[in-house]
């Protein structure tokens, strides 16, 4: 696996990692044993660094809790990145977020979760929070009694990058991008590079439709992509499949 070192943290990270939304069955049914297992299989293969969130799984925190068994006895080798901003959210309890206790409370539900003493990088998975003043403060805290050792925020916003970094302390930004999906080359990524901040790109596969896997006449059951059989989301669907087949015949 090809390491390169992370910006701003000096850890030597895989050029791939390991992302566990779907793992928890957030995605659809997925059997324990076959999520540990690929858990397992990435780490063979040379994956470090492994993303979640408090939110990813179903229940709530799913993910958290399958990454917990794997890890075990492994994580001196393993960069663990998780997130906080939407624990129950989906499911109509948003959290207020409005002192910096509550996000240290996530924090210690997260650690809790995953059985581990400590969070590499922990990122705010609000995507317009437009007053990072909260979530500054707790990171600061959180930092200060070793619960975490560096922070970022999951955004495809360059403004909302820019108020987590105003005091250029923000090791990375979490965004989409993927060949159906570059819109992150006009800014932030620009952006990010000329700051040195560390970019984990999420949705390389664009949920799955970059693969080649899903044709025109799909239909979605899961939480995060039954929106996409009706209206403009299924329109730039088929736009996107027709973009793929595209690529397939050159």
């Amino acid at each position: 696996m090809l390491r390169r070192v992370f910006p701003r943290t000096g850890w030597e990270v895989g050029v791939i990692g390991l992302g566990t939304w779907g793992i928890g069955g957030q995605w659809g049914p997925v059997e324990k044993d076959d999520a540990l297992r690929a858990i397992e299989t990435a780490i063979d293969c040379g994956v470090n660094f492994i993303d979640t969130a408090d939110a990813y799984g179903e229940p709530a925190g799913t993910s958290e809790r399958l990454l917990a068994e794997v890890i075990r006895g492994r994580r001196d080798r393993l960069i663990i990145a998780t997130k906080v901003g939407n624990f129950a959210r989906r499911h109509g309890h948003p959290l207020p977020y409005t002192h910096w206790l509550h996000v240290d409370l996530c924090c210690d539900a997260s650690l809790n979760r995953m059985k581990t003493d400590y969070i590499d990088l922990y990122q705010c998975h609000l995507p317009n929070c437009e007053d990072p003043t909260v979530f500054l403060e707790a990171f600061d805290r959180l930092i200060d009694a070793g619960k975490i050792r560096a922070f970022g925020i999951s955004t495809d916003r360059l403004d909302v990058a820019e108020l987590f970094d105003r005091d250029e302390r923000c090791a990375a930004v979490q965004l989409e991008y993927s060949y159906l999906n570059r819109s992150a080359e006009s800014a932030l990524l620009p952006y990010c590079a000329d700051r040195g901040i560390g970019t984990i790109i999420r949705g390389p596969l664009a949920k799955g439709v970059a693969a080649g896997k899903y044709t025109k006449d799909t239909v979605f059951t899961d939480d995060v992509r039954r929106h996409w059989n009706n209206g403009e989301a299924r329109q730039v669907l088929h736009r996107q499949i027709e973009t793929v087949e595209r690529v397939a015949t050159v």
